[in-house]
């Protein structure tokens, strides 16, 4: 049942989180019909600064939104959420106004459904692109050796990462995304199950994780030098679980997106990458899905 604000927007009490608020953030995103994906809010309030509204009735966060700086050239928001009972009462605007302020005004970027989206051309925000969720059992083809995928190029190579890529990782990350996303990809061996780099004659061109998220195995960040290096590193990571798979595919990957839906995923929600000030100044042919949306 909805509830009243006790008292007016300007009078809540905007506060940073820590880990310490980790159940009543899993919390918040269940009671909205999200997975709960702690392990997500986990690395999200550590590599990330997220704010927050107390329920005043006493009853965990009435808000979170969370901020993942990538220094003065731009910062990503995800994780809005209002809990149902305060819906429609402002709350998401107030939070947000305030969660600009703070930045400062260095461009933002976020991925918004098309309930938020409203929200955001409010403030400015303009449509820059469009994410296309895939999900479901992923289905390895039946050929000797791993398939065509695996035949195509013999010189190109999928393997577990090890500490000694994580310099070239981070090189081939930040041509790819445009900005440094060190404090981000340095979590990355400890956040996923799975991390996997493509290699051509000895050279790293492409990169790939799986992490936990609801009984299913969620793909991201995938950044590859082209569509091939990333069905590799795609049916690498498929093989190394036996749980449904969930990517957020940039919808203008089509080869990519058609290849998934032939090896079994279904096409699921949308999301509208938008942005305020600068755009991001990366290259989207070699930035298939993001680590989380929530992350940009």
């Amino acid at each position: 049942m909805p509830s009243s604000l006790p008292r007016p927007l300007a009078d809540l009490p905007v506060r940073r989180l820590t880990r310490d608020d980790l159940v009543p953030c899993a919390d918040l995103s269940e009671n909205r019909g999200w997975p709960r994906d702690e392990h997500r809010w986990g690395l999200l309030l550590t590599a990330g600064t997220a704010f927050g509204i107390d329920d005043p009735d006493g009853k965990g966060l009435m808000a979170t939104c969370v901020v993942t700086s990538y220094g003065p050239r731009m910062a990503a928001i995800g994780m809005m959420l209002v809990a149902e009972r305060y819906a429609g009462q402002g709350v998401a605007r107030y939070l947000m106004q305030q969660t600009i302020e703070w930045t400062g005004g260095a461009p933002l970027s976020l991925y918004a459904t098309a309930s938020g989206r409203p929200l955001y051309e409010k403030f400015g925000f303009a449509a820059v692109g469009t994410a296309q969720r895939m999900g479901g059992r992923f289905r390895p083809t039946a050929e000797p050796g791993g398939g065509p995928e695996a035949l195509a190029r013999p010189d190109r190579t999928v393997r577990p990462a090890t500490a000694g890529d994580l310099q070239a990782m981070l090189r081939l990350d930040a041509d790819a995304f445009g900005l440094d996303r060190t404090h981000l990809l340095t979590r990355l061996p400890a956040f996923a199950d799975h991390l996997r780099v493509a290699e051509d004659s000895g050279e790293l061109v492409g990169y790939g994780a799986l992490w936990p998220s609801a009984g299913s195995q969620v793909v991201g960040p995938l950044i590859a030098r082209d569509t091939a290096t990333a069905k590799l590193l795609v049916a690498s990571l498929a093989g190394a679980t036996d749980l449904p798979l969930r990517a957020d595919i940039d919808a203008r990957h089509h080869e990519l997106l058609d290849w998934l839906g032939e090896r079994g995923l279904q096409p699921g929600s949308e999301t509208t990458v938008m942005a305020l000030g600068d755009r991001q100044p990366g290259n989207w042919t070699h930035c298939f899905a993001p680590l989380s949306v929530a992350t940009g």
